[in-house]
């Protein structure tokens, strides 16, 4: 197969998701990881099911659905907690995004964009990226940011900054990087020269020069053939 898989990262306030509506806009295939997690642990499910065997119903709210704050306090603490739900979710969020990539597969796409927000903390899975991505800005920028798209006060956006691997450590790890520390047609730019680089990948020079090759040889048929029926 020539379609490859491109990883995408950054860290909050960031402006990964700005990044990834101006994907989109672009007509890239895009694969939500966040949305996946969602999806796999609704009511019904195989991993729902599992997650009420190991964590009990008092991580429920009303509507059956899993409170995730709830959830969330537990794994907190509890490393092994932390662990045990990974065990759960992670094979069933895998399990949805090679379908999707197949979907993508099938549909004739050049590159599939995988949205992973802790991408370069779960190191297993760049092994399978021909590039990675990652979101950058500042971090005065990103509190900043944070501060007000939450209405955090400093102290606050900054503990829940620390609380995720810095963006300045996270640096060296990506093929690509996006600095959304300016504005947005400064970000935007940035994003139609990663399109037009992943969409000339060398990746691809096989399947062109395949193609080339095919469109030739036909061309050169249909002149012989014009050439023996004159």
């Amino acid at each position: 197969s020539t379609m490859f898989l491109v990883g995408l990262s950054g860290g909050t306030a960031s402006g990964k998701s700005t990044v990834v509506a101006m994907l989109r806009e672009l007509g890239c295939a895009v694969i939500d990881a966040d949305l996946i997690a969602r999806e796999v642990v609704q009511p019904q499910s195989k991993a729902h099911q599992q997650i009420l065997q190991h964590f009990g119903t008092g991580i429920l709210l009303e509507n059956g659905e899993i409170n995730h704050e709830a959830l969330g306090n537990i794994i907190f603490s509890q490393p092994e907690k932390r662990r045990l739900l990974n065990s759960i979710t992670h094979p069933e969020i895998l399990k949805q995004m090679l379908r999707q990539i197949l979907k993508y597969f099938v549909l004739g796409y050049r590159y599939v964009i995988l949205d992973i927000p802790l991408l370069f903390e779960t190191h297993g899975l760049t092994k399978f990226m021909k590039y990675t991505v990652m979101v950058y800005c500042g971090p005065a920028t990103q509190r900043e940011r944070l501060m007000q798209r939450s209405g955090l006060d400093a102290a606050a956006a900054a503990a829940q900054i620390r609380a995720q691997l810095p963006l300045e450590m996270k640096r060296p790890c990506p093929t690509h990087i996006i600095d959304n520390s300016g504005d947005r047609e400064s970000t935007r730019r940035q994003v139609l020269r990663l399109h037009a680089r992943l969409e000339d990948s060398l990746h691809f020079l096989w399947a062109r020069l395949a193609v080339g090759t095919a469109v030739a040889g036909l061309l050169g048929l249909l002149f012989l053939l014009q050439h023996f029926s004159s």
